[in-house]
């Protein structure tokens, strides 16, 4: 047999895909409700890209206390690095929405789109692998972590022994994961 050739789905997935299947056992609702939090989704990715060019471009939007707004202009004010990665090991590391080390102040700020409430342990997380990436004692750094979300600012200053016990369970983690991925 030969088989119809479909270029252009090539490393696109289907919302009613084979391997996300439990949507088989749906009713309308609950259709509903998972296909807009899919298109939230998208709609994340979409604002993210754009604050991102926004940023790398110095373009400020107006300034408002629209969400985007206040994190665009406020990254851009404090000269930072969109979407920066933050690596430990191939078992931990992450993308940082916005970070910047200027005058030994860690600033980091994270854009969120949707509608759960977001924590602060992402951002201190990001903080430890920065540390870690970097060698720095978290004690010896200044550290702001901001969340941008509802059309409001959470200003979060961490505890460094927060940082520093993140720190250690990364490397015992990591440590762990090796062991198993060797089969000890």
């Amino acid at each position: 047999m030969i088989f119809n050739t479909h270029l252009r789905l090539e490393g696109q997935h289907a919302f009613l895909s084979a391997s996300k299947y439990h949507w088989v056992n749906y009713d309308g609702d609950k259709l509903d409700y998972t296909y807009n939090k899919y298109l939230a989704t998208q709609m994340g990715t979409r604002l993210h890209e754009y604050a991102c060019e926004s940023i790398r471009l110095g373009m400020k939007l107006p300034r408002t206390k629209k969400t985007i707004n206040m994190y665009v202009n406020d990254a851009i004010g404090y000269k930072m690095t969109p979407e920066q990665p933050l690596y430990y090991s191939d078992n931990c590391f992450g993308t940082a929405d916005a970070i910047s080390f200027k005058n030994n102040l860690l600033r980091i700020h994270d854009l969120k789109t949707g509608e759960t409430a977001a924590s602060v342990r992402q951002l201190e997380i990001y903080a430890a692998l920065f540390c870690l990436e970097y060698k720095y004692n978290p004690n010896d750094i200044e550290m702001e972590l901001r969340i941008y979300q509802f059309d409001e600012v959470l200003i979060h200053i961490p505890d460094p022994t927060d940082i520093l016990r993140i720190m250690d369970k990364i490397i015992l983690f990591d440590k762990r994961i090796e062991k198993l991925k060797i089969g000890e």
